[in-house]
């Protein structure tokens, strides 16, 4: 069974960082993208930021060049360094990947992890 699991969320001031990471386990062949996607209390699930499987990223414009998304490929892990954190940036970040356990891809998401920006 794939399991998605979230790690590194936390409260921090405004202006100040986190890292997030997301590791994939179980009976997995092969991950194709593996993304961040955000929920506010209130708001509907957005995008953040993804890796696809030859290692080309994409942002939203509200996190470009705060942000930054990096993947381990050995590992099954991806990362969000988050720096200038603004208290818009509250939210409970979900992992994704679409990954395949067999012949089909399918998505996998996480249970989230919640980050608090206090201004």
């Amino acid at each position: 069974q794939v399991q998605l699991v979230e790690s590194g969320g936390g409260l921090v001031q405004s202006g100040g960082a986190l890292r997030l990471s997301c590791i994939a386990s179980g009976s997995i062949v092969r991950i194709n993208t593996m993304a961040w996607y955000r929920q506010a209390t209130g708001k509907q699930r957005e995008f953040v930021a993804r890796v696809g499987s030859s290692g080309g990223s994409s942002y939203d414009d509200s996190v470009r060049g705060r942000f930054t998304v990096s993947r381990d490929y050995a590992r099954n892990t991806i990362y969000l360094q988050m720096n200038d954190l603004k208290p818009e940036d509250t939210a409970v970040y979900y992992c994704h990947a679409d990954l395949s356990e067999g012949r089909h891809y399918a998505d996998y998401w996480g249970q989230g992890t919640q980050v608090t920006v206090s201004s």
